[in-house]
């Protein structure tokens, strides 16, 4: 994908951020918090869950680097670790789609999230003892977005 083609995407979807939602396989949400205060809060909400942050990725830099403005703009990487030993042992073709992750960005004086939405899983890793983990991963990741987006 150029450059170009990366800022089309970044802008659709900039531009119907208003409580999580589903489009195309993501999940959505925009918090009128500044991008400090939403950073921690996501912080927050994630570990809340029993989840473990595993990385957090700046991607500002990069961005800056193509000539792209970006104010802040990072990867929130995270999972359980036992949970995702065992799913990856049984089912070595989910390990390039774990952890979980959640980007979060800056608009303005605003955050935005964006994950993607576990139901993606699900349709190309269709096993029925699958089934309940995407479920609550998808729970939780609306929980997550949900507290970010509702500053508390």
């Amino acid at each position: 994908m150029n450059p170009l083609e990366k800022l089309a995407v970044l802008g659709i979807l900039c531009a119907a951020l208003v409580t999580p939602a589903s489009a195309q396989g993501l999940l959505m949400a925009r918090s009128n918090q500044m991008f400090p205060e939403s950073m921690t809060l996501l912080q927050s909400a994630i570990t809340a869950r029993g989840y473990t942050i595993t990385r957090l990725q700046q991607v500002n830099e990069n961005l800056a680097k193509m000539h792209y403005p970006s104010d802040m703009y990072r990867v929130v990487f995270f999972g359980k670790y036992e949970e995702i030993k065992a799913i990856t042992a049984k089912y070595p073709e989910l390990i390039p789609y774990l952890p979980l992750s959640i980007t979060l960005f800056a608009e303005g004086d605003q955050a935005i999230l964006v994950a993607n939405h576990p139901s993606t899983l699900a349709a190309f890793f269709p096993y029925p003892e699958l089934k309940p983990v995407f479920e609550r991963w998808e729970s939780d990741l609306v929980k997550i977005m949900d507290e970010v987006r509702e500053g508390k």
